[in-house]
């Protein structure tokens, strides 16, 4: 499994690194916080890089992306990942987006509704009533020597750099501490459709997922016997559910090609 292309692209001043697999339609892959996106996504591309052509873009202070020393937005990321594209020559695209990147899909089908083909937005969230119980709590008390241990080692393997490690959780944590709701009148906006997919065991409530499918004119729902992404990425203990997997990504599979 190796890339067709990658490289650095600069996007409101700093460069953001994308991988390309595959030949297709364009489906864009958006990684979640303290993440990075082959680490998000590899079993996705196993599964698909024959059918569609992925683009994996690391987000701002992600992987082997640039840095900023500003509030990250879910805006920004989304601007910054139509810039990429914009400078890829991809005119129109679908999105597959994991926990933040849920989110930040959400944002690029309401902000570039003409350039979205479709979304998947995987354990994403919109309020913060939406988050389990406690989440907010814990994420007040939360350093980066309690950081998950497997997002460490994923950042310093790619970027050995402890200060810009300590960046990527101050501004991601911040974020989240931070997080504004987002209106119920952006997700009737959205025109598009849309696969929302969650695990009844995730860090988001199913409840809300439900309340989101409701909102969104399009959407499909998939609630999985599952946890925070082992629907589609190894757990927090490494282990790959390879059945479960490849029934989500035949879902997606036959959500992008109806």
């Amino acid at each position: 499994m190796n890339s067709k292309s990658n490289g650095y692209i600069n996007a409101d001043n700093i460069n953001l690194y994308f991988e390309i697999y595959g030949e297709g339609k364009p489906l864009v892959l958006i990684h979640g916080g303290g993440s990075s996106g082959f680490y998000d996504f590899e079993e996705t591309i196993k599964r698909l890089e024959n059918e569609f052509q992925l683009i994996v873009i690391d987000l701002q202070n992600h992987g082997r992306s640039g840095h900023r020393n500003i509030p990250e937005t879910f805006e920004q990321d989304a601007k910054d990942v139509m810039s990429v594209l914009e400078q890829l020559h991809i005119s129109k695209a679908s999105f597959f987006g994991f926990s933040n990147g849920a989110t930040t899909v959400l944002h690029i089908a309401h902000l570039f509704q003409d350039q979205v083909e479709k979304i998947i937005a995987a354990s994403g969230v919109t309020k913060r009533s939406g988050m389990v119980d406690g989440f907010f709590e814990g994420m007040s008390k939360a350093s980066i020597d309690n950081m998950m241990q497997k997002l460490k080692d994923n950042f310093l393997k790619i970027n050995p750099n402890e200060n810009l490690l300590k960046n990527m959780f101050d501004k991601d944590s911040q974020r989240m501490m931070n997080f504004q709701d987002i209106n119920d009148a952006v997700l009737k906006s959205i025109k598009n459709p849309v696969f929302l997919i969650a695990g009844d065991r995730d860090m988001i409530k199913s409840q809300h997922i439900v309340e989101m499918n409701q909102l969104i004119p399009h959407s499909r729902l998939m609630i999985l016997p599952a946890g925070h992404g082992n629907y589609m990425m190894a757990d927090e203990n490494g282990n790959v559910d390879a059945e479960l997997i490849d029934f989500t990504i035949s879902q997606i599979r036959k959500f992008l090609n109806t």
